[in-house]
């Protein structure tokens, strides 16, 4: 290659600058792109660094259950199919209690049944969390999709016995309030909807909390910030 410079039939020219190469700190976000450009990369970035750990901590759950209870590596793939597919579904649950789940799960589905208490065992959790694990996930591989919020809104309202008006009315609240729900624990707020559509009837708290998998006083909370986006 001959790096002198560039000589042409009718003059001699100055060498061209060298061509420059776009790299990767040329692409982020600048000031010149606004205040809303850094805002959206910033929850970007955490949504996506949040998940990433979220599943690499219940990957290594998989791993020490699988060894503890003596299970074949087609067992534990099956598991990490299933949270990849229904990550969603158990937001709000420690990854201890989920890795259970989906190990009990996983060996059922792949042709190596065991009780639970084989893996409860081996966890590093109580029953109590593992058994909503074990409901929330069941919940989400039967319907088979993406769940919305309706769905954990009639799914509550059913486990509860709460009438059809009242469903309608909490999905009311929630479509007025979609702007909340954004990274938040939908079962959690579904029920604070119900709760409020319900006349906040203490009974009904403490049942739609239990149903949820979460605690009277975070439902109470969340039924609080709906309440005070209401006109």
């Amino acid at each position: 290659m001959d790096t002198g410079p560039e000589w042409r039939a009718e003059e001699r020219g100055a060498r061209a600058a060298p061509l420059r190469l776009v790299v990767k700190t040329d692409m982020a976000v600048k000031p010149e792109h606004g205040m809303q450009w850094f805002r959206l990369t910033k929850l970007h970035r955490k949504l996506l660094h949040s998940r990433e750990k979220r599943l690499a901590e219940i990957k290594a759950e998989l791993k020490r259950i699988r060894e503890c209870v003596g299970l074949p590596q087609r067992v534990a793939e099956e598991a990490e199919s299933l949270v990849r597919r229904h990550l969603d579904a158990t937001v709000g649950l420690p990854p201890e209690a989920v890795a259970v789940a989906l190990m009990w799960m996983a060996a059922k589905a792949a042709g190596a049944p065991r009780p639970l208490d084989d893996f409860l065992y081996c966890s590093r959790t109580d029953a109590q969390r593992v058994r909503r694990a074990v409901w929330r996930l069941m919940e989400a591989v039967k319907l088979r999709r993406r769940l919305g919020i309706e769905d954990y809104v009639k799914t509550l309202a059913a486990r509860v016995n709460l009438p059809a008006p009242v469903v309608k009315s909490a999905l009311d609240i929630l479509e007025r309030n979609r702007r909340l729900l954004v990274g938040k624990n939908p079962w959690v707020w579904a029920a604070a909807a119900l709760w409020l559509a319900s006349a906040g009837r203490f009974v009904f708290l403490y049942a739609l909390a239990e149903a949820a998998g979460a605690t009277p006083s975070g439902v109470e909370n969340a039924a609080k910030m709906l309440k005070a986006q209401e006109p």
